[in-house]
């Protein structure tokens, strides 16, 4: 049963991964998912460098939490580390996406979080989308990808996860989450896609504000929590 299950994850991931190719989101080999197998902490990723046409469901790497590969021919991507410190982190998490999409990296290259201008941006995020501060010298010289892990979840502190399940890593670019690998590469789509909405609106008319919290509140709410009624859930 557990080889069934990670032969699955293998594949989920694989399809998330292609996903993110499909959708736009990468080029070339910049960009990768990651699911992870909760009873035995094993991570599946996308391997280093190797073309997204040239993938299979095989190709998939599994890690443990102290990237030990289980299984695989390839080296795992090299942003596992930071994958492995937000599934250390957050258990609700269930997939993980980096990508360097145009509009996220642009403000993560600004060093601008991504504000809430409108109810699109609210459907999904409650909030700004933040950006980290600066990673030190030291925190990239010694240990760059597990210390990427741990400034998103600094940057993020006490707040729960799974409201804004995206972020832009300062002069790098986002990662996102979400409660599957699919879900993770949904969340990505929607993050770079409100980030250029963000983008735009602030050229048009760089001093708006932001839309009232009670409206961002009724479209948040109206799709997350006890009281959502969007979609054709239980009646």
């Amino acid at each position: 049963m557990e080889d069934i299950m990670l032969e699955q994850l293998k594949k989920d991931v694989y399809e998330a991964n292609m996903e993110l190719q499909e959708k736009g989101l990468v080029i070339y080999t910049w960009g990768n998912v990651s699911g992870i197998d909760r009873e035995n902490n094993y991570v599946v990723i996308k391997p280093s460098g190797v073309e997204y046409d040239e993938l299979t469901p095989d190709d998939m790497v599994v890690v443990d939490f102290d990237q030990n590969i289980i299984e695989g021919k390839y080296r795992p991507s090299s942003d596992t580390a930071t994958h492995i410190e937000l599934y250390k982190a957050y258990p609700s998490l269930a997939g993980v996406v980096h990508t360097h999409s145009t509009w996220a990296v642009t403000f993560a290259q600004a060093g601008m979080a991504i504000p809430a201008m409108g109810t699109t941006h609210a459907d999904y995020f409650y909030g700004d989308i933040p950006c980290t501060r600066d990673l030190t010298a030291e925190e990239i010289n010694l240990d760059y990808e597990r210390n990427t892990g741990l400034v998103i979840i600094e940057t993020i502190g006490d707040r729960d996860p799974m409201e804004v399940p995206g972020i832009v890593v300062k002069n790098h670019g986002p990662f996102t989450w979400g409660t599957s690998p699919a879900n993770a590469v949904y969340n990505a789509v929607v993050l770079d896609k409100v980030a250029e909405m963000a983008h735009h609106t602030l050229t048009l008319n760089p001093r708006v504000q932001k839309a009232p919290q009670y409206l961002m509140d009724k479209h948040y709410f109206r799709k997350h929590g006890a009281n959502a009624y969007y979609g054709q859930g239980n009646l």
